[in-house]
């Protein structure tokens, strides 16, 4: 027979949440009523659980990471929600209840989606998901100046809101490598910066180097043209600095490429806090892969340009909360893999932002018309990235943005002999070190 919830353990934190129309209060009021479409309208970034009697509903942004976890007391059962794995388990810790404790028996809240429980008991009954988020595609002509603009100017929009939340005195860094996303993100912050009238001595561009790698050329070949090569500043490190079971620890997984990303994360993250002790708010390009469909579908073998092209926000939710490779304790897509940005910044006391992944944005993205643009062929599909992206920074700034070759973060920090000597393990020696976390 199942028993009510006897006990909710909330253990986020609300300040992180960032929404800018209502208070998070009322936000939970939203999400308690149970309307999706009333969930959708909360604009910004958030993480929220709400309770009423024995139901529970959760819901969240790409960029804020929801987990939650049932542990069982003879008074009732307990649901512990937390951002973090570790966090859950040094709760149930101090509660003497770690011996129910394992990793996959903690779940992730799906982005986009409200998660509700009604009962826990024996047997734990499962959640039921209803989508809060869903954008129209092939919404947008197929003229690429009209996209751009629209999906840039949409992308300056919000970086706006979070500017003018940002105290005046405060500086702001930007995570960059001369790419696309994080150069429309810098060139854009930059534009906005200066129409609004703010100090651009507080604007940043953080190139990390950890030795001869093409990011902080690339860097330079990017802004010097411009004539704003004074806002770089590089962070140089070793690679044998790099420990990657402290990386596995922060992230709290083991896919080998959000690893290998995440540890040059730590390393930028760490250079900067050493140099700025007092440093808080950074705005990073993290979703625009994701949103314009640019990742090298043949590393994949699960994938192809029509599986990519045909399944909603696949690189952003994965294949979704109905199919059987979603994975209840992780999630799927940047839904998954945001903790290499979302911890490495938390855990060095950054306050960090990515504009490509909030709704508004991606909701232009999906109603790009990519098969109508691309026929379905590879090589076009990835050139529409750049094509759209510098016409829409044209457009909002008037600056003419430079497109190089696309570059993982984690090749362009260091040569490649030395990224295989730091980086090149299986994916099994990756997965049996997340294991031994927990043994």
């Amino acid at each position: 027979m199942s028993e009510p919830i006897e006990r909710l353990v909330d253990l986020t934190d609300p300040s992180l949440n960032r929404i800018y129309n209502m208070s998070v209060e009322e936000a939970r009021t939203v999400l308690n009523e149970g309307d999706s479409a009333a969930v959708r309208r909360i604009d910004g970034s958030f993480a929220l659980v709400a309770r009423t009697g024995k139901r529970i509903r959760m819901a969240r942004s790409i960029d804020r990471p929801l987990r939650y976890f049932i542990a069982k007391r003879h008074e009732g059962p307990s649901l512990v929600v937390a951002d973090r794995i570790s966090t859950i388990h040094e709760f149930l810790r101090s509660e003497a209840l770690d011996d129910q404790f394992q990793p996959a028996y903690t779940r992730m809240v799906p982005a986009h989606y409200v998660l509700e429980i009604q009962l826990m008991g024996c047997p734990d009954p499962n959640p039921t998901y209803t989508r809060f988020f869903t954008p129209n595609r092939d919404a947008l002509p197929t003229n690429l100046d009209a996209i751009g603009g629209r999906y840039v100017g949409t992308l300056a929009e919000e970086i706006g809101k979070w500017l003018r939340t940002v105290p005046e005195t405060e500086p702001i860094g930007v995570p960059f490598s001369g790419g696309v996303d994080s150069g429309a993100v810098f060139l854009v912050t930059y534009e906005l910066m200066r129409r609004l009238g703010m100090n651009l001595g507080r604007l940043k561009a953080f190139t990390l180097s950890l030795g001869e790698g093409p990011d902080l050329r690339q860097a330079r070949a990017f802004l010097e043209p411009l004539g704003l090569g004074l806002f770089l500043e590089p962070i140089e490190g070793d690679p044998s600095g790099v420990d990657l079971a402290e990386v596995i620890r922060v992230v709290e997984d083991y896919k080998p490429l959000d690893i290998q990303s995440a540890s040059m994360a730590l390393a930028l993250l760490r250079g900067i806090r050493e140099r700025y002790p007092e440093w808080r708010y950074l705005i990073d390009g993290d979703g625009g892969d994701e949103n314009l469909k640019d990742y090298p579908i043949e590393e994949n073998k699960e994938l192809t340009v029509r599986s990519v092209l045909n399944n909603l926000m696949l690189y952003q939710e994965g294949w979704g909360v109905d199919s059987i490779k979603h994975s209840l304790t992780y999630s799927g897509g940047q839904s998954r893999s945001y903790t290499r940005t979302y911890a490495p910044a938390r855990l060095l006391g950054f306050d960090g932002f990515s504009p490509f992944t909030l709704p508004n944005v991606i909701e232009v993205a999906e109603g790009i018309p990519f098969i109508a643009l691309t026929d379905y062929d590879v090589p076009r599909l990835y050139a529409l990235k750049g094509e759209i992206v510098s016409r829409g920074v044209r457009a909002v700034t008037g600056l003419e943005m430079r497109v190089f070759e696309k570059r993982r973060f984690q090749h362009g920090a260091l040569n490649g002999e030395a990224f295989q000597r730091h980086f090149g393990h299986s994916d099994t020696h990756y997965r049996r070190i997340f294991q031994s976390m927990w043994t």
